[in-house]
């Protein structure tokens, strides 16, 4: 399958699923989440470790506002953001039959934290920034949130939330949110699935639905989540700062 936001490799059980839109800061639109979850469905019969990674400057820079300001302009009418599917994205890395493992280096942001906070384990070198920028833009991670609360706790992220503010990968993994973290990702990366390539199928799918099933969260957050995101993103006064910061390159809080 040849496609156009991400490249695929695998290599016996191991898949991995490199973002790949430098033009846009690895952004997520609506191509690239469509081809993320079709990836997962094409390979979740046959692999155990799933290993999402990014550029080396840039994870996932989070929403993709010029895709955003561009449809709406287009379509004449007020844009309402969909986020169904960024939604089933993140849930399947979390409870999908196979091992998910976010591989971080430079700039996670927004709904790439999302990427990270859903994924089991997370593993982020020296360069990796992490991010939630959302609130500037009268916006809040509605998606992101109930992931971020099951892998940090409910103040931590709210912290992250209110600040808005980039942290590194060190201090990201004393909130939780990084597993393991070092000068040398790929290094640590490779450590770690030498250990987990030996884990059968089976054993991997069992457990991750009992762990879902022990506290069904996620899935009970979905209706608040969708319902808060498309809130957000209607909201006239929210789009004119998202269109001024795309079109004029003008920050929230700037004149």
């Amino acid at each position: 399958m040849t496609y156009r936001t991400i490249k695929v490799d695998t290599a016996g059980t191991v898949c991995r699923i490199r973002l790949d839109r430098p033009e846009a800061k690895n952004s997520l639109n609506e191509l690239l989440v469509a081809e993320l979850l079709d990836a997962l469905d094409r390979h979740q019969a046959s692999v155990t470790v799933v290993v999402l990674e990014g550029l080396p400057d840039y994870f996932c820079f989070g929403a993709d506002f010029q895709e955003l300001t561009t449809t709406a302009a287009a379509a004449g009418e007020r844009t309402e953001h969909g986020p169904e599917r960024l939604y089933e994205l993140f849930l399947r890395l979390a409870i999908g039959p196979f091992v998910t493992v976010a591989h971080v280096r430079g700039v996670a942001n927004a709904g790439g934290v999302g990427l990270v906070a859903a994924s089991d384990i997370v593993i982020a070198d020296d360069t990796a920034r992490f991010s939630l920028s959302e609130l500037l833009f009268g916006l809040y991670p509605a998606c992101v949130l109930p992931f971020l609360i099951r892998r940090c706790g409910s103040q931590k992220a709210h912290y992250m939330t209110l600040m808005t503010m980039p942290f590194d990968a060190a201090t990201a993994a004393s909130y939780g949110l990084v597993d393991a973290t070092g000068p040398n990702g790929e290094a640590l990366l490779r450590r770690h699935l030498t250990r987990l390539k030996c884990l059968p199928a089976s054993g991997i799918a069992r457990y991750k639905r009992f762990l879902h099933a022990l506290d069904d969260g996620l899935t009970a957050a979905r209706p608040s989540a969708l319902a808060g995101n498309r809130e957000v993103f209607s909201d006239e006064r929210n789009l004119t700062l998202i269109r001024r910061y795309t079109e004029e390159g003008i920050l929230p809080w700037e004149a």
